[in-house]
């Protein structure tokens, strides 16, 4: 079997790829816990009051490090239309003009997730105090969770900048193979 193309860009993606690959099984753990509140509710007719929102959290955490494995991967969606029908020389005008526009998004991106773990960290006198679920188990999750979407969004933010460097340094952004291309 051929080995797919290592499509990494830099030393610091390969960190998230592997920082991914064990965040991934946050899922794993999800779903044990998910077992144990079937077994605890319907076994001995007791139900937790924890799982719920843990499966939610440990999921969202998940989800967050996705966008940063995506990138740092280059497994993103793409439209390659115009990019194959072009020479290398303005492949790689494409791909500096795609590293700048991914760098502002993620810059903007992360600033309005700063805001919102801002918001969802402190109390409007300004004081730490961590937003919280309401619930009667009530834990920080929200505040949390929004915390990994700035975490996660900050990362992308310094992917693309290297990405940017790399590309105004004239390397060219690896091609994943033509399976699933769009």
């Amino acid at each position: 079997p051929s080995k797919a193309p290592d499509l990494v860009r830099s030393g610091f993606d390969r960190l998230v790829v592997k920082a991914g690959q064990t965040a991934a099984w946050l899922v794993c753990v999800a779903m044990a816990i998910s077992v144990y509140e079937v077994i605890m509710r319907y076994g001995f007719n007791s139900p937790t009051s924890w799982v719920h929102e843990s499966v939610v959290m440990l999921v969202a955490v998940s989800f967050c490090l996705g966008g940063p494995v995506a990138l740092a991967s280059n497994r993103h969606i793409r439209v390659r239309v115009l990019y194959d029908t072009v020479g290398p020389r303005f492949r790689l005008w494409l791909d500096r003009f795609n590293d700048l526009v991914t760098f502002g998004f993620c810059l903007g991106m992360t600033y309005a997730a700063y805001v919102m773990f801002w918001g969802a960290s402190h109390n409007p006198m300004g004081d730490w105090q961590l937003e919280r679920s309401g619930t009667s188990w009530n834990p920080p999750f929200p505040a949390l969770i929004k915390g990994m979407i700035l975490l996660a969004l900050a990362i992308m933010c310094i992917q693309s900048l290297i990405h940017l460097y790399q590309s105004l340094k004239g390397k060219p952004a690896p091609l994943p193979d033509d399976e699933g291309a769009v």
